[in-house]
């Protein structure tokens, strides 16, 4: 019989360091996905809205605002409408879309309205 078959073959160093450096590589992975599993937070997107200061130029009137996503999930879908009233009557709707936003995540934009916005009220819906 042939001495080279029966007998069972050493590992090379560098094949225990492949080895080695692999383990951890799929330890480190597994144990982020523990991590983020057991870390992860449920809670629903919290949505708040602030509006800067309004400005002109050019006889348009722009009303920039902020959205913040406080929550711990991505909204998806995102509408922010602003409606301007002027004696009480709707003078303007504006809409601006939000594809998602992250946990964390802020997205600047901006109505702009024909009417001045301090002769009437701008109301923010989400």
């Amino acid at each position: 019989m042939n001495k080279r078959l029966s007998r069972p073959q050493r590992r090379l160093l560098p094949e225990w360091i492949t080895f080695l450096v692999a383990l951890c590589i799929v330890a480190v992975i597994v144990g982020l996905v523990i991590y983020e599993w057991v870390t992860e937070s449920n809670q629903p997107p919290i949505l708040t809205i602030s509006r800067q200061e309004i400005r002109e130029a050019e006889g348009q009137f722009y009303v920039p605002f902020t959205v913040t996503n406080k929550g711990g999930l991505t909204a998806e879908s995102v509408q922010v409408s602003g409606e301007l009233q002027i004696e009480g009557q709707p003078s303007q709707i504006g809409d601006q879309q939000i594809d998602f936003l992250s946990s964390g995540e802020q997205q600047e934009g901006a109505f702009i309205f024909n009417h001045n916005p301090s002769r009437g009220e701008l109301r923010q819906c989400k």
